[in-house]
């Protein structure tokens, strides 16, 4: 693993992969020389492309990148779930979410982990001052903003782009917001640990980054999965309105 400093924090980036064969060979160089000092771990859940075996590869090469294998593809979440656990297990003191698909541009990676002082989560924000989509239709951009709002009308989070991807945890938010409960996947999921770092007393901030359409392979996401998240997050919402929603848990110390 990655040698640190004493006073570094030890960096985990969890990549989940399916069908990533395009882009993963160029995404995890660049996030090597972005922030070298970062241990990686790709998470493959079977891809029927090989993208698991161009993993392995890549980290054959690079003393710095580990591989774990899953039976099939089980969702979004659970993968991360698996790469938090296989982190936490292992010491990390910051655990990193970021796709493969070149929509999370490595060189944003460094703005994310500079804000880590001043806050326990650190989102990587396309609608805060700042931050930006590029080549996404208006439709999809009107629907990841529409979604938002309504976010935070239901759930009250001051979060502007709860549904994000990119993004950084200290461990002890992990620990704390009890993850063997978490069953929620795509937008659902990162809305769900976002929910739950703030019940339980956690800053989260967020800084501008831009999100690149991705140009290879097909976007995971569809209408159909947004829309049985906000249905997800109308639930939380009228249970949290009724008092039966997170209580609060017990926050770790630094």
């Amino acid at each position: 693993m990655t040698d640190n400093a004493p006073d570094r924090p030890r960096v985990l980036v969890v990549i989940p992969t399916y069908d990533e064969r395009q882009t993963l060979p160029t995404t995890l160089p660049a996030l090597r020389a972005a922030v070298p000092e970062a241990h990686v771990l790709v998470v493959d859940d079977n891809s029927p492309d090989g993208t698991g075996r161009i993993a392995d590869a890549l980290a054959a090469d690079d003393s710095s990148v580990d591989v774990l294998h899953r039976p099939g593809k089980q969702g979004l979440g659970v993968a991360y779930l698996a790469g938090f656990a296989w982190g936490l297990e292992r010491g990390f003191d910051v655990l990193v979410e970021m796709d493969a698909d070149g929509s999370h541009r490595p060189q944003d990676l460094p703005l994310l982990l500079a804000a880590l002082p001043g806050a326990d989560c650190v989102i990587g924000s396309r609608w805060v001052p700042g931050g930006q989509v590029v080549n996404w239709p208006r439709s999809r951009e009107a629907l990841s903003r529409g979604g938002n709002a309504y976010i935070r009308l239901m759930l009250g989070m001051p979060v502007r782009d709860a549904t994000a991807g990119f993004r950084a945890y200290r461990a002890d938010v992990l620990r704390a917001v009890d993850l063997a409960s978490v069953d929620s996947q795509g937008y659902c999921f990162q809305v769900d640990l976002t929910r739950r770092a703030i019940a339980a007393g956690f800053r989260v901030v967020e800084v501008p980054i831009t999100f690149v359409e991705r140009e290879f392979g097909e976007s995971k996401m569809s209408r159909a999965i947004v829309a049985e998240a906000m249905a997800q997050v109308t639930t939380w919402g009228i249970r949290q309105r009724f008092g039966r929603g997170l209580r609060p848990a017990r926050r770790a110390r630094r």
